[in-house]
């Protein structure tokens, strides 16, 4: 075994004959058995690595996340040996790690009124479940930070297995909370014990995938991320965090880049920049097939229309969204440049692919959906965009809240105050 320890190529090769193994059913006690030598030296992001490198050879995400407890449960002993990772405050990894404390200390208080309130299930100690969960419901906004921020930068690198498989982890701890904010709204008078049950099982179901997600997250995601990103790249999370909000704490300011710069994309988004002479820029102003504007101006009129719009060129990748002051969706310019595949939690993927190959195809030129969120008509259109000789060149995405016009009747023909 000792040749495989010193050589990290021929390690992780292994690693993945042994997760290979738990796929196809070997005892988990067999396999630790097997990996007694080599799960001394585990590093942390080589777990992560391997899954990824079994959904690029064809093996079912939904699979991994089934199994990415077992993989886990393989390497515990030696990811529980590794030193913290980041832990100046300020630093994007240190506010998701004192998110995490929080939450572990609220499903842990959460757990014993729950328990409580199974042993007596009287109003007086429904309370303070109801009080706690509450507070608790909030912590998806630190997957979104995941999802909008920190994903995005992963892909640049080609390690893709987190935003593939914890996105979909994500879903259903949300799924979870959304079933114990309908068993909470439920009469609970009628049949107490029967409710006392349902509230347990509903408890369970999003408080057990939680705690494994911070645990994954401590041990795999956020050591394998720090290996990866560089400073600019970590300061350009922590530039966007606020927007997306944190839970239950106030992020010191600590910890500073030694560069203060951030990614040349993000820079250009943020600050308008574009070249000159070449792109058709004349005095200042870009030509339009129908006038012509400053580059100030453009960003006035994008940013006033009534509809949030984004565009994804022919290479599926995210160029461009307007930031209106009431956005439908979240976008965070992290996204400038990441492929739309992976803007999308898992579960939808499917119906985004089918848009954009039937966009490219031809078979299509529009595609739109209506939904209803947060008390809001939501019309969502997609319209794929062709040069004068019909060559696809992307795909431009058109939300808007149609609540209001919806609601108009009559005609209004005068002005109103």
């Amino acid at each position: 075994m000792s040749e495989f320890i010193n050589n990290r190529a021929r390690r992780i090769e292994m690693l993945k004959d042994i997760l290979k193994g738990l796929h196809e059913g070997k005892p988990v006690e067999f396999v630790k058995q097997q990996f007694a030598e080599l799960v001394q030296v585990a590093d942390s992001g080589e777990i992560a690595e391997v899954e990824q490198m079994l959904i690029a050879e064809g093996l079912p995400v939904e699979e991994i996340q089934n199994l990415c407890d077992l993989h886990v449960s393989v390497v515990r002993e030696s990811l529980n040996q590794q030193l913290p990772a980041e832990s100046r405050p300020g630093h994007p990894i240190n506010s998701f790690k004192q998110e995490n404390d929080e939450a572990a200390s609220l499903l842990d208080t959460l757990q014993k009124v729950v328990t409580a309130y199974v042993d007596d299930p009287s109003e007086a100690k429904k309370f303070p479940v109801t009080m706690l969960f509450e507070q608790l419901s909030e912590f998806p906004r630190h997957y979104l930070r995941k999802e909008n921020l920190l994903f995005p930068i992963l892909e640049r690198y080609g390690f893709t297995g987190p935003s593939q498989v914890m996105w979909g982890i994500h879903d259903q701890i949300r799924a979870g909370i959304k079933k114990m904010q309908a068993v909470l709204a439920e009469d609970w008078t009628s049949n107490p014990p029967r409710f006392a049950t349902q509230l347990k099982d509903a408890f369970d179901g999003f408080a057990t995938p939680m705690r494994e997600m911070i645990y994954k997250e401590e041990k795999i995601l956020f050591p394998a991320s720090l290996e990866r990103l560089t400073e600019s790249e970590w300061y350009s999370i922590q530039q966007q965090e606020l927007e997306l909000g944190y839970f239950r704490i106030q992020p010191g300011m600590e910890w500073r880049p030694a560069e203060m710069h951030i990614l040349d994309e993000e820079k250009r988004f943020f600050e308008g920049q574009s070249g000159s002479g070449s792109d058709g820029q004349t005095n200042g102003l870009f030509g339009l097939d129908t006038g012509a504007l400053r580059i100030d101006q453009i960003n006035l009129l994008l940013t006033h229309l009534p509809v949030d719009v984004t565009f994804v060129d022919e290479n599926d990748e995210v160029r461009f969204f307007s930031q209106t002051k009431e956005r439908i969706f979240e976008r965070q310019a992290a996204i400038i440049g990441r492929k739309v595949q992976f803007c999308h939690p898992p579960s939808s993927l499917d119906k985004v692919q089918q848009i954009l190959d039937d966009f490219r195809a031809g078979k299509r030129d529009t595609a739109e959906f209506w939904i209803q969120m947060m008390g809001k008509f939501i019309h969502i259109r997609y319209y794929a965009m062709r040069d004068a000789q019909g060559i696809y060149k992307g795909t431009l995405e058109v939300s808007q809240d149609v609540s209001g016009i919806r609601a108009l009747e009559g005609e209004r023909r005068l002005l109103n105050d």
